[in-house]
């Protein structure tokens, strides 16, 4: 039998629960282990957004033409907040909690473009701001939220 113990995560994540004296309730310690991959591809961005531009590999005008780097800005935020989502969306907390984390999920991986690109400005030579850049990053979390909201934020059919 699993006990109910929050760990370092959970604590984290009671900070977007002030007014609620035990939030850990929701999600036992173990489920902490289930936010490993998103917290993995968090740190992977981070080190994907550090490489400089000289160093990026020069692509031909083909992809510039189809705003193919856009599409890869949507799928790697997508993906992370798929990868914070799913565990959420598989516990036994209410829909309409489930709902609110997945909204909290989505706004924070939109911060997290914004953050990406404004490193990219002021820390990162050779890379720049790109509004166009936030904005696919936060279409990725926006598809993320559309989906697990329609797929896990529902009440079951009786």
């Amino acid at each position: 039998m699993q006990t109910w113990k929050p760990c370092l995560l959970l604590k984290l994540i009671m900070l977007w629960y002030p007014n609620n004296d035990k939030p850990h309730k929701c999600l036992p310690a173990y489920w902490a282990k289930k936010f490993i991959p998103g917290i993995a591809w968090f740190f992977l961005t981070l080190i994907a957004i550090s490489i400089p531009g000289y160093d990026l590999p020069k692509v031909g005008d083909w992809f510039d033409q189809i705003s193919f780097d856009k599409l890869i800005h949507t799928g790697i935020f997508g993906t992370l907040s798929v990868l914070f989502m799913y565990p959420i969306a598989k516990t036994g907390i209410h829909i309409k909690e489930k709902t609110n984390w997945f909204i909290k999920v989505a706004l924070a991986t939109m911060v997290w473009g914004l953050t990406t690109e404004v490193i990219q400005k002021y820390l990162i030579p050779g890379r720049s701001y790109d509004m166009v850049d936030f904005a696919a990053d936060s279409l990725g979390g926006i598809v993320a939220f559309v989906y697990f909201k329609l797929r896990y934020g529902r009440q079951p059919k009786t």
